[in-house]
C-alpha cells in the first residue's frame, strides 16, 4: 500500500530521478496529493496505460535535491498504531509532517488536530 509508494519516492529522489511511477490506489493518490500540497513533490498525475492505472510523480530533481530528508513508518501491516487528536505532536519541531488515516480520510497531523479527529498514524516525513 503506502509503504511501496513512499519507498519508491525516496529511492527515486536519492538517485536524482526526475519522475517515478507507482501503481494507483485511492489511498496512495491521497497521500501523494498531501505530499504535493506540502511541497515534498512537484506534481502528480493519474495515468492509464494498457488498462492499468498509475500515479506519475514528478520530483524536485535539480531545483531542490533531497526535498525528503527522512521517513519513519509508525504503523506497519502487522502493527497498527492509533492516536487521538490530543496525542498528535509536531514532527521535528514543526518541520515535518505526520500522515494519518482517519474516518474523514487521509490527512496530516495538523489537519487532524484542527478537526479534532484521531486515527491510524501511518508515517512521519521530514
Amino acid at each position: 500500500m503506502y509503504h511501496d509508494l513512499i519507498v519508491r519516492i525516496k529511492n527515486a529522489e536519492r538517485a536524482e530521478k526526475r519522475s517515478v511511477r507507482a501503481p494507483y490506489s485511492h489511498a496512495d493518490f491521497s497521500i501523494a496529493k498531501i505530499l504535493t500540497d506540502a511541497g515534498y513533490l512537484k506534481q502528480i498525475k493519474k495515468k492509464t496505460i494498457e488498462k492499468r492505472n498509475y500515479i506519475d510523480i514528478e520530483l524536485f530533481a535539480k531545483e531542490r535535491p533531497h526535498a525528503i530528508r527522512g521517513v519513519k513508518f509508525v504503523s506497519a501491516p502487522g502493527r497498527h498504531v492509533y492516536a487521538g487528536y490530543r496525542d498528535l505532536k509536531p514532527v521535528r519541531q514543526g518541520y515535518g509532517l505526520g500522515i494519518l488515516s482517519t474516518s474523514h480520510g487521509i490527512m496530516t497531523n495538523v489537519e487532524a488536530r484542527k478537526q479534532r479527529v484521531g486515527g491510524e498514524y501511518l508515517f512521519e516525513i521530514w
